[in-house]
Protein backbone atom coordinates (compact mmCIF):
# COMPACT_ATOMS: atom_id res chain seq x y z
CA UNK A 1 0.00 0.00 0.00
CA UNK A 2 2.68 2.62 1.22
CA UNK A 3 5.15 2.13 -2.16
CA UNK A 4 1.95 1.15 -4.39
CA UNK A 5 2.96 -2.29 -5.17
CA UNK A 6 0.64 -5.32 -6.27
CA UNK A 7 -0.15 -7.62 -3.16
CA UNK A 8 -0.42 -10.43 -5.99
CA UNK A 9 2.98 -9.83 -6.80
CA UNK A 10 4.37 -9.47 -3.35
CA UNK A 11 2.99 -13.05 -2.22
CA UNK A 12 3.98 -14.85 -5.61
CA UNK A 13 7.76 -12.86 -5.20
CA UNK A 14 7.76 -14.18 -1.41
CA UNK A 15 7.41 -17.91 -2.96
CA UNK A 16 11.03 -18.98 -3.40
CA UNK A 17 12.37 -17.03 -0.70
CA UNK A 18 10.33 -18.29 1.40
CA UNK A 19 11.31 -21.91 0.33
CA UNK A 20 14.80 -20.85 0.64
CA UNK A 21 14.40 -19.82 4.29
CA UNK A 22 12.54 -23.03 5.38
CA UNK A 23 15.11 -25.04 3.56
CA UNK A 24 17.53 -23.29 5.78
CA UNK A 25 15.72 -23.65 8.77
CA UNK A 26 14.90 -27.26 8.44
CA UNK A 27 18.62 -27.98 7.17
CA UNK A 28 20.21 -26.10 10.68
CA UNK A 29 17.54 -28.12 12.40
CA UNK A 30 18.84 -31.65 10.91
CA UNK A 31 22.60 -30.80 11.22
CA UNK A 32 21.53 -29.42 14.79
CA UNK A 33 19.48 -32.83 15.81
CA UNK A 34 22.80 -35.10 14.02
CA UNK A 35 25.12 -33.78 16.40
CA UNK A 36 23.33 -33.13 19.93
CA UNK A 37 20.41 -36.24 19.88
CA UNK A 38 19.69 -34.82 23.03
CA UNK A 39 18.40 -31.38 22.05
CA UNK A 40 15.90 -33.41 19.57
CA UNK A 41 15.06 -36.88 21.40
CA UNK A 42 11.54 -37.37 19.40
CA UNK A 43 14.14 -37.86 16.35
CA UNK A 44 15.26 -41.06 17.97
CA UNK A 45 11.91 -42.21 17.92
CA UNK A 46 11.07 -44.88 14.73
CA UNK A 47 7.97 -43.43 13.07
CA UNK A 48 6.32 -45.95 10.62
CA UNK A 49 5.68 -45.09 7.01
CA UNK A 50 1.73 -45.15 7.74
CA UNK A 51 2.28 -42.72 10.68
CA UNK A 52 4.38 -39.97 8.90
CA UNK A 53 1.52 -40.27 6.12
CA UNK A 54 -1.05 -40.00 8.48
CA UNK A 55 0.80 -37.11 9.21
CA UNK A 56 1.47 -35.26 6.29
CA UNK A 57 -2.61 -35.80 5.88
CA UNK A 58 -3.22 -34.08 8.88
CA UNK A 59 -1.96 -30.97 7.22
CA UNK A 60 -4.02 -31.29 4.34
CA UNK A 61 -6.99 -29.18 5.34
CA UNK A 62 -4.87 -26.31 6.41
CA UNK A 63 -2.66 -26.34 3.32
CA UNK A 64 -6.00 -26.64 1.23
CA UNK A 65 -6.88 -23.21 3.02
CA UNK A 66 -4.05 -21.78 2.60
CA UNK A 67 -3.96 -22.38 -1.23
CA UNK A 68 -7.63 -20.93 -1.68
CA UNK A 69 -6.90 -17.52 -0.01
CA UNK A 70 -3.67 -17.26 -2.30
CA UNK A 71 -4.99 -18.87 -4.76
CA UNK A 72 -7.67 -16.80 -5.27
CA UNK A 73 -5.17 -13.46 -5.59
CA UNK A 74 -3.26 -15.11 -7.87
CA UNK A 75 -5.74 -16.04 -10.27
CA UNK A 76 -7.70 -12.92 -10.01
CA UNK A 77 -10.37 -14.14 -8.35
CA UNK A 78 -10.74 -11.98 -5.23
CA UNK A 79 -8.93 -8.87 -3.68
CA UNK A 80 -6.81 -9.03 -0.65
CA UNK A 81 -9.26 -8.27 1.56
CA UNK A 82 -11.89 -10.70 -0.44
CA UNK A 83 -9.52 -13.01 0.45
CA UNK A 84 -8.95 -12.19 4.03
CA UNK A 85 -12.88 -13.19 3.82
CA UNK A 86 -12.52 -16.52 2.25
CA UNK A 87 -9.87 -17.38 4.88
CA UNK A 88 -12.23 -16.75 7.89
CA UNK A 89 -14.87 -19.07 6.11
CA UNK A 90 -12.56 -21.47 5.50
CA UNK A 91 -11.01 -21.73 8.95
CA UNK A 92 -14.67 -21.72 10.71
CA UNK A 93 -15.44 -24.69 8.28
CA UNK A 94 -11.84 -26.24 9.58
CA UNK A 95 -12.74 -25.77 13.41
CA UNK A 96 -16.04 -27.39 12.66
CA UNK A 97 -14.99 -30.34 11.00
CA UNK A 98 -12.30 -30.83 13.80
CA UNK A 99 -15.34 -29.68 16.45
CA UNK A 100 -13.29 -27.22 17.99
CA UNK A 101 -15.62 -24.59 17.15
CA UNK A 102 -17.30 -23.17 20.45
CA UNK A 103 -18.84 -19.78 21.63
CA UNK A 104 -15.42 -19.90 23.78
CA UNK A 105 -13.10 -20.22 21.29
CA UNK A 106 -14.90 -18.21 19.30
CA UNK A 107 -15.27 -15.05 21.38
CA UNK A 108 -11.20 -15.45 22.12
CA UNK A 109 -10.67 -15.42 18.28
CA UNK A 110 -12.84 -12.34 18.07
CA UNK A 111 -11.31 -10.42 20.55
CA UNK A 112 -7.84 -11.48 19.22
CA UNK A 113 -8.76 -9.89 16.25
CA UNK A 114 -10.07 -6.94 17.73
CA UNK A 115 -6.70 -6.19 20.07
CA UNK A 116 -4.39 -7.07 17.11
CA UNK A 117 -6.13 -5.28 14.57
CA UNK A 118 -7.11 -1.99 16.68
CA UNK A 119 -2.94 -2.18 17.77
CA UNK A 120 -1.98 -2.18 13.77
CA UNK A 121 -4.82 0.79 13.08
CA UNK A 122 -3.11 2.55 15.93
CA UNK A 123 0.57 2.20 14.64
CA UNK A 124 -0.25 3.36 11.29
CA UNK A 125 -2.58 6.04 12.21
CA UNK A 126 0.60 7.22 14.31
CA UNK A 127 3.34 6.86 12.00
CA UNK A 128 1.23 8.49 9.44
CA UNK A 129 1.08 11.42 11.72
CA UNK A 130 4.65 11.08 12.66
CA UNK A 131 5.59 10.59 8.68
CA UNK A 132 3.81 14.07 7.94
CA UNK A 133 5.66 15.58 10.58
CA UNK A 134 8.50 14.94 9.40
CA UNK A 135 8.26 15.72 5.94
CA UNK A 136 7.11 19.00 7.02
CA UNK A 137 10.35 19.82 8.97
CA UNK A 138 12.20 17.90 6.09
CA UNK A 139 14.14 14.86 7.53
CA UNK A 140 13.33 12.67 4.70
CA UNK A 141 14.64 14.50 2.02
CA UNK A 142 17.67 15.84 4.64
CA UNK A 143 18.36 11.95 5.57
CA UNK A 144 17.93 10.91 1.63
CA UNK A 145 20.49 13.41 1.20
CA UNK A 146 23.05 12.57 3.68
CA UNK A 147 22.76 9.11 2.66
CA UNK A 148 23.18 9.88 -1.20
CA UNK A 149 26.17 12.52 -0.73
CA UNK A 150 27.82 9.42 0.89
CA UNK A 151 27.85 8.07 -3.12
CA UNK A 152 27.09 4.68 -2.09
CA UNK A 153 27.49 2.08 -4.37
CA UNK A 154 24.04 0.06 -5.00
CA UNK A 155 25.70 -2.83 -2.65
CA UNK A 156 26.73 -0.57 0.10
CA UNK A 157 23.42 1.13 0.29
CA UNK A 158 21.96 -2.21 0.75
CA UNK A 159 24.26 -3.17 3.58
CA UNK A 160 23.92 0.26 5.30
CA UNK A 161 19.96 -0.17 5.18
CA UNK A 162 20.58 -3.69 6.44
CA UNK A 163 22.41 -2.37 9.42
CA UNK A 164 20.15 0.40 10.26
CA UNK A 165 17.17 -1.83 9.96
CA UNK A 166 18.50 -4.54 12.62
CA UNK A 167 19.18 -1.66 15.23
CA UNK A 168 15.81 -0.41 14.74
CA UNK A 169 14.58 -3.98 15.24
CA UNK A 170 15.75 -3.47 19.06
CA UNK A 171 13.40 -0.76 19.76
CA UNK A 172 10.51 -0.70 17.47
CA UNK A 173 8.17 -3.46 15.68
CA UNK A 174 7.85 -4.55 12.41
CA UNK A 175 4.86 -2.23 11.52
CA UNK A 176 6.46 0.61 12.76
CA UNK A 177 9.56 0.00 11.08
CA UNK A 178 7.99 -0.11 7.57
CA UNK A 179 5.46 2.53 7.86
CA UNK A 180 8.18 5.25 9.01
CA UNK A 181 11.45 4.43 7.32
CA UNK A 182 9.46 3.58 3.88
CA UNK A 183 9.60 6.77 2.81
CA UNK A 184 12.96 7.36 3.12
CA UNK A 185 14.29 4.75 1.85
CA UNK A 186 12.40 3.57 -0.89
CA UNK A 187 13.70 6.64 -3.35
CA UNK A 188 16.75 5.44 -2.59
CA UNK A 189 16.28 2.12 -3.41
CA UNK A 190 14.84 2.81 -6.79
CA UNK A 191 17.45 5.71 -7.14
CA UNK A 192 20.03 2.44 -6.89
CA UNK A 193 18.36 0.65 -9.80
CA UNK A 194 16.61 -1.70 -7.15
CA UNK A 195 13.02 -3.10 -7.78
CA UNK A 196 10.44 -1.93 -5.20
CA UNK A 197 9.29 -5.57 -5.54
CA UNK A 198 12.83 -6.76 -4.45
CA UNK A 199 12.60 -4.31 -1.86
CA UNK A 200 9.44 -5.70 -0.43
CA UNK A 201 10.86 -8.90 0.16
CA UNK A 202 14.18 -7.89 1.65
CA UNK A 203 12.44 -6.06 4.12
CA UNK A 204 9.85 -8.59 5.21
CA UNK A 205 13.34 -10.80 6.36
CA UNK A 206 14.86 -7.31 8.12
CA UNK A 207 11.69 -7.09 9.69
CA UNK A 208 11.14 -11.15 10.27
CA UNK A 209 14.64 -10.23 11.93
CA UNK A 210 14.03 -7.79 14.39
CA UNK A 211 10.90 -10.06 15.81
CA UNK A 212 14.07 -12.16 16.98
CA UNK A 213 16.82 -9.47 18.15
CA UNK A 214 16.30 -8.46 21.74
CA UNK A 215 15.18 -6.53 23.99
CA UNK A 216 12.00 -5.53 21.74
CA UNK A 217 11.75 -9.21 19.72
CA UNK A 218 8.22 -9.99 19.84
CA UNK A 219 8.81 -13.64 19.00
CA UNK A 220 11.55 -14.20 21.12
CA UNK A 221 9.17 -13.60 24.46
CA UNK A 222 6.63 -15.46 22.77
CA UNK A 223 9.05 -18.48 22.51
CA UNK A 224 10.36 -17.71 26.24
CA UNK A 225 6.18 -17.80 27.34
CA UNK A 226 6.05 -21.05 25.86
CA UNK A 227 9.81 -22.71 27.05
CA UNK A 228 9.75 -21.31 30.07
CA UNK A 229 13.18 -20.36 29.77
CA UNK A 230 15.60 -17.23 30.34
CA UNK A 231 15.16 -14.42 27.78
CA UNK A 232 19.30 -14.22 27.38
CA UNK A 233 19.26 -18.32 26.94
CA UNK A 234 16.16 -17.93 24.59
CA UNK A 235 17.80 -14.42 22.53
CA UNK A 236 21.21 -16.99 22.33
CA UNK A 237 19.20 -19.89 20.74
CA UNK A 238 17.82 -17.59 18.05
CA UNK A 239 20.76 -16.24 17.07
CA UNK A 240 21.98 -19.16 14.07
CA UNK A 241 18.65 -18.04 12.46
CA UNK A 242 19.35 -14.59 12.63
CA UNK A 243 22.72 -15.51 10.77
CA UNK A 244 20.46 -17.30 8.11
CA UNK A 245 17.21 -14.49 7.76
CA UNK A 246 21.10 -12.34 7.30
CA UNK A 247 22.46 -14.72 5.21
CA UNK A 248 19.35 -15.16 2.81
CA UNK A 249 18.98 -11.43 2.77
CA UNK A 250 22.60 -11.15 0.96
CA UNK A 251 21.63 -13.78 -1.11
CA UNK A 252 18.69 -12.36 -2.73
CA UNK A 253 20.77 -8.78 -2.70
CA UNK A 254 23.18 -10.63 -5.31
CA UNK A 255 20.77 -12.68 -7.08
CA UNK A 256 17.65 -10.14 -7.28
CA UNK A 257 16.10 -12.42 -9.94
CA UNK A 258 15.17 -15.41 -7.42
CA UNK A 259 12.82 -12.54 -6.33
CA UNK A 260 11.61 -11.53 -9.32
CA UNK A 261 11.26 -14.35 -11.51
CA UNK A 262 7.95 -15.85 -10.67
CA UNK A 263 6.13 -12.74 -10.59
CA UNK A 264 7.57 -12.12 -13.83
CA UNK A 265 6.68 -15.23 -15.43
CA UNK A 266 3.35 -15.76 -13.98
CA UNK A 267 1.84 -12.15 -14.10
CA UNK A 268 4.46 -9.82 -16.60
CA UNK A 269 6.39 -7.18 -15.85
Amino acid sequence: MLADVSIGRLFIAGVVPGLLLAGGFMGYLAVVGLLRPDLAPLARERFTWGQRMRGLLDLLPVTLLILAVLGSIYAGLATPTESAAIGVVGALLLALLYRTLTWRNFLEATLGAVRTTSMIGLIVAGASVLTTAMGYVGIPRAVAGWIAALHLSPYMLVFVLAVFYIILGFFLDGISMIVVTLPIVLPLIKAAGFSPLWFGIFLVLMVEAAQITPPVGFNLFVIQGISGRGISFVARAALPFFLILMGLAAFLTLAPEVVLFLPQRMMGG
